[in-house]
């Protein structure tokens, strides 16, 4: 598997035997922006049923930051499988388990006397950490922000801001949260210009919102995503999340970073917040840090996670197989996999600019590693959003073997495995490239 190769007509015929099978028994809430149906994977490539072969540079959203079925992390899942599936980590113990809680308190910002609750998704990890914090605190009220994706269980959904789709017929959801301007400078809500705006958009916290609409002293935490995922891969400006740090110790407000999507290596760091000069003081992890199999944490100092047996739970939460998945995964991260991301991230962002001297409807490129968006507009005066056509650009890339992704209401993300090379990453973009002058015209 070395280039793309389309041998049938989209979907094929034994996918679309399964396209029916799923119409009639799956929920029609998942969403499929293409009927890619997967067979097998090796590295960044995959098959599907009907021997497609095509480029992955959407790696399950992320999860499999090694590559699909990575030779060393499959040996750690068959050794661990052969030993022990599961035992409840709530009621016993596993040494696997413990591992990767002192691995995690080495590898997330701050210092090391941190402890971690493991749950299987990024969902679970930021409910952790709403009780965790509110817990802690003894505060009610929490602060989001528009366009942040945190989870669309009823706690992590009252914190998203990401669609509407999302939120539509659910409410009442949690009370007491309120969303706040994220620093999306391409958009900028206030129309000013950075860094002469002084960070207007924390600015606005302290001073509207702290002074008409919520009491600081009730915020118990602020949950950020370092760079926002689902709300377009916005990356913030060098300032936001350092005055975000401020502010929230200036009224003793703990600091959440969403690190579900950003971190385990994607940036060119093993945590994206790491790129700010800035520390958090609750953690949420996930997609990327076993490889594929469902785990989660929330890590925090020890200070904090000071709740007693019974607090809180999970059956499955730590599973022993996804520990040891997770174990290997971050020695591979270490031993190159994060210089990697750093070093492709950079040439695809090089070439991603490059396309937009070529084409007018490449409004922003924006990224970090091998965390990287392209927003595509009508034109690049009104901005105006083009969902319809950035849905066509993606869906026409998967029928010339590329896997992509959209993100926010008009761009389109580029999260391969942290594996992929420099010629892989290129494979991808000319694919993207043919896309978009099919859909749109040059300069």
């Amino acid at each position: 598997m070395k280039k793309p190769q389309i041998k049938t007509k989209m979907p094929g015929p034994k996918a679309q035997e399964v396209l029916r099978q799923d119409n009639k028994y799956l929920s029609p809430s998942y969403t499929r922006p293409y009927p890619f149906v997967m067979d097998r994977g090796e590295g960044v490539w995959v098959a599907d049923v009907d021997g497609n072969v095509f480029l992955d540079c959407a790696a399950g959203i992320g999860v499999v930051a090694t590559g699909h079925c990575h030779p060393d992390v499959v040996r750690a899942i068959n050794d661990q499988a052969g030993k022990c599936l599961h035992m409840s980590g709530t009621d016993f113990y596993y040494s696997v388990q413990s591992q990767l809680a002192e691995e995690l308190a080495e590898i997330v910002p701050g210092a090391k006397n941190k402890k971690t609750f493991f749950v299987n998704s990024g969902a679970e990890a930021v409910e952790c950490a709403m009780k965790l914090t509110r817990y802690f605190t003894r505060r009610p009220r929490y602060i989001a922000f528009i366009g942040g994706f945190h989870g669309r269980t009823f706690g992590a959904l009252s914190l998203t801001a990401s669609k509407v789709v999302q939120r539509q017929y659910f409410a009442p959801l949690l009370p007491d949260v309120t969303h706040a301007y994220y620093a999306y400078c391409y958009r900028c809500p206030f129309h000013l210009e950075y860094p002469s705006c002084g960070v207007a958009c924390v600015q606005h916290i302290d001073e509207y919102l702290f002074k008409r609409l919520i009491p600081p002293e009730e915020v118990a935490a602020i949950f950020v995503e370092p760079v926002q995922g689902e709300g377009g891969y916005v990356v913030p400006p060098p300032l936001f999340l350092p005055a975000l740090r401020k502010l929230c110790d200036k009224y003793d407000i703990l600091l959440v970073d969403d690190e579900i999507q950003a971190g385990m290596g994607r940036t060119g760091r093993m945590f994206a917040i790491e790129h700010f000069n800035t520390k958090a003081d609750v953690y949420c992890v996930a997609k990327g840090i076993a490889s594929g199999l469902p785990l989660g944490a929330c890590v925090t100092r020890a200070g904090i996670m000071q709740w007693p047996p019974g607090a809180h739970g999970s059956t499955f939460g730590g599973n022993p197989v996804s520990c040891a998945a997770a174990l290997k995964t971050i020695e591979l991260l270490k031993h190159g996999l994060i210089e990697n991301a750093k070093k492709v991230g950079r040439s695809a962002l090089d070439r991603l600019n490059g396309l937009k001297d070529k084409y007018e409807c490449i409004g922003d490129v924006r990224g970090i590693g091998l965390m990287i968006g392209v927003e595509l507009v009508a034109d690049r005066k009104t901005k105006e959003m083009v969902p319809d056509k950035r849905n066509a650009v993606v869906y026409e890339s998967f029928k010339n073997g590329l896997l992509i992704l959209g993100a926010g209401p008009t761009s389109v993300r580029f999260i391969p495995s942290l594996i992929i090379t420099e010629d892989e990453i290129h494979t991808g973009i000319d694919i993207f490239e043919k896309a978009l002058g099919k859909i749109f015209s040059k300069k």
